[in-house]
């Protein structure tokens, strides 16, 4: 029994050893800062601490969703993030059977490193990208495109209307081309044999891909879009802080959970009322996961995440 064991821990040492940074990382980064739940139901006072301050029981919860940006903050929230999902998803099978299609081309490798670039820019590079085309003043569009349009200038960051159609297609510039890689590795695990009983069919290759290759997608599309319902009421921050470069008057369509719970910490001070709206956010994350994987699993159990 003993030299089993050995045997065993001479085995499986080495990768115990490599994954030890890993659950490091998801201990520190990911269960330490639990104990900050506590905080969404405490006065919270900085010379007493987490556990030292008093209870303020559901104040934090209450004074939340009393304000009025409670409604704003989540209606934005799921909206965007329900635009991404639908919208990114879309655009990111069809660019991916559009690159499967070229082939193995040297092209392909192009117009793929170019899809993926800006995945490589953080968000404040992105914030001064999107800066330079639309600045009131020194602006790409109200300097050069506009005036050969006829078109009066145009102060965007003072605007909110169009906000929700930037900020979508920026978010698709970032994200696209990454997420797309997902599908071109299901479309090329197809079985070639499936394509060529279909042409010998008679089938054309829009036929071919709208009833072979989109169907057989389904199980990714399935597992991706649960995934990304799971962060359903999570917002990426730089999209919504940086891009829109924190103007206040843009706070009705650009103002999310995330960007709250900042603002929140390092503008209100209130530590209290930010750990209760990030613990909202969990909260009904949790439930939506569950809810969307019970649907699925109702309809169509082989493709359940859980």
């Amino acid at each position: 029994m003993e030299k089993r064991r050995k045997t065993r821990l001479a085995k499986t040492g080495p990768l115990l050893l490599i994954a030890v940074p890993g659950i490091l990382y998801l201990l520190i980064n990911n269960y330490l800062p639990m104990f900050g739940v506590f905080l969404a139901f405490k006065d919270f006072n900085y010379f007493k601490g987490i556990f030292g301050s008093d209870w303020s029981g559901f104040d934090n919860f209450r004074f939340l969703f009393k304000t009025r940006d409670a409604w704003i903050m989540t209606r934005n929230t799921l909206l965007y993030n329900a635009a991404f999902i639908i919208i990114g998803t879309i655009a990111a099978i069809f660019i991916a059977i559009l690159l499967y299609e070229l082939g193995q081309r040297r092209r392909v490798r192009l117009f793929q490193s170019a899809l993926m670039l800006p995945n490589l820019f953080s968000w404040v590079v992105i914030g001064f990208v999107v800066y330079a085309f639309l600045n009131a003043d020194t602006g790409f569009l109200n300097n050069t495109v506009f005036p050969w349009l006829g078109i009066q200038p145009f102060s965007w960051y003072s605007t909110p209307g169009p906000w929700p159609a930037i900020l979508i297609l920026v978010y698709l510039w970032k994200y696209m081309g990454v997420t797309s890689i997902v599908y071109i590795a299901s479309i090329a695990g197809i079985d070639k044999g499936v394509y060529e009983a279909a042409q010998i069919d008679g089938a054309t290759k829009i036929q071919q891909i709208i009833k072979i290759t989109v169907p057989l997608l389904k199980p990714t599309v399935i597992i991706m879009v649960l995934m990304a319902i799971g962060r359903i009421f999570y917002s990426d921050f730089g999209l919504f802080y940086q891009v829109p470069q924190n103007s206040g008057r843009l706070f009705g369509v650009t103002q999310t959970i995330d960007t709250y719970v900042y603002r929140g910490l390092m503008e209100l001070n209130d530590v209290g009322m930010s750990a209760a709206a990030a613990l909202y956010q969990s909260v009904v994350g949790l439930l939506l996961v569950l809810g969307a994987n019970a649907l699925v699993r109702k309809l169509d159990s082989e493709n359940a995440l859980f």
